[in-house]
């Protein structure tokens, strides 16, 4: 069974930052690509980051140039660092996994809450 275990949400004002970590096993993340979604209360779920066994990233608009998305190998961790926090980026945060060029994420974590304060 497929594991994804995240941590480091919390609460943090406008302009701070926080760091995601996503860990799964050694097989599950040597192989799959990772990405970062969110979901604030009343949207959508949306994808926030991804990131390539290869290590290729892209980013949603939205984030860009804030957020930096990044994998450790010898961990099996993937990072989602977020600077310049804004109130729109209190959502849960979801870690996703897929096996590359995979049209959909079928390996989900169990969310992290990221409340950023005005």
């Amino acid at each position: 069974q497929v594991q994804l275990v995240e941590s480091g949400g919390g609460l943090v004002q406008a302009g701070g930052s926080l760091r995601l970590s996503c860990a799964t096993s050694k097989v599950m993340f040597s192989i799959h690509d990772m990405g970062w979604y969110r979901q604030a209360p009343g949207n959508q779920r949306e994808l926030v980051a991804t990131i390539t066994t290869g290590g290729t990233t892209s980013y949603a608009d939205s984030v860009k140039g804030r957020f930096t998305i990044s994998r450790d190998n010898a961990k099996n961790t993937v990072y989602l660092q977020m600077n310049s926090l804004k109130p729109e980026d209190t959502a849960v945060y979801y870690c996703a996994a897929k096996r590359p060029y995979a049209s959909s994420w079928p390996y989900w974590g169990q969310g992290t809450q990221v409340t950023v304060s005005s």
